[in-house]
């Protein structure tokens, strides 16, 4: 019975080893295509990305200063408004648009003054209403309709929808960008026909159709 045993040892050993060999080459492979998954997601992602910020006609300098730009802007204001009003800071190519609602006159005042501080801002736009803070369902229909009108920008043909930047306040929709004057009025009926969309304001930098040219022509710039 020892002798026999001792004999399948060898023979279990091997069958194991040779086993064991098919079994780590599949567990290899397994995990080598999830990590090649993941960085498939990854490239597909960065790609997407960078296509987005090189057919934007800002500047990745712009780009980036205006990020920052309003992420300082909301933290200043919320300091000065707290749950007494509600702003909304956008800004586009160094230029800022505050919408939305402060208790008084001298909060609204107050509010442009401490934005104009920010380094990098070179003009504002103030359309902040004296009034109470909007209601969450009033804010959700306002993100609706941003959504909408920036899928009619990207069903246009005639237009480059990444050229624009849409923010709503009480269904009231702002069109920021660098757009020509065809352009900003093409991508106001767009607007303006979206169902729900109570007003457009325009708040356009206004370039030519040469200067699209040549932004076309050349490489993405710093």
């Amino acid at each position: 019975m020892t002798e026999s045993r001792a004999a399948l040892k060898p023979t279990t050993a091997t069958g194991w080893r040779r086993l064991r060999r098919p079994l780590a080459l599949l567990a290899l492979c397994g995990m080598t295509a999830v990590s090649l998954q993941g960085c498939i997601e990854m490239a597909v992602g960065t790609a997407v990305m960078g296509t987005i910020a090189a057919t934007d006609r800002r500047t990745f300098g712009a780009q980036t200063e205006d990020k920052a730009i309003a992420v300082k802007g909301e933290n200043r204001v919320s300091n000065m408004v707290g749950s007494a009003g509600h702003v909304n800071i956008s800004s586009f190519n160094r230029k800022v648009l505050l919408t939305g609602e402060v208790p008084d006159e001298s909060t609204k005042t107050a509010v442009e003054r401490e934005i104009a501080d920010i380094a990098g801002v070179q003009s504002i736009v103030n359309d902040l209403t004296v009034a109470p803070p909007t209601s969450f369902s009033s804010r959700s229909n306002d993100t609706l309709l941003t959504g909408k009108v920036k899928a009619s920008l990207i069903d246009a043909q005639d237009i480059s929808a990444n050229s624009f930047k849409v923010v709503t306040e009480r269904a009231v929709v702002y069109l920021m960008g660098r757009v020509t004057q065809r352009e900003g009025t093409r991508a106001a009926e767009i607007a303006r026909g979206v169902a729900g969309v109570q007003k457009v304001v325009k708040v356009f930098e206004y370039i030519t159709e040469d200067d699209v040219r040549q932004m076309a022509n050349t490489p993405a710039r710093q």
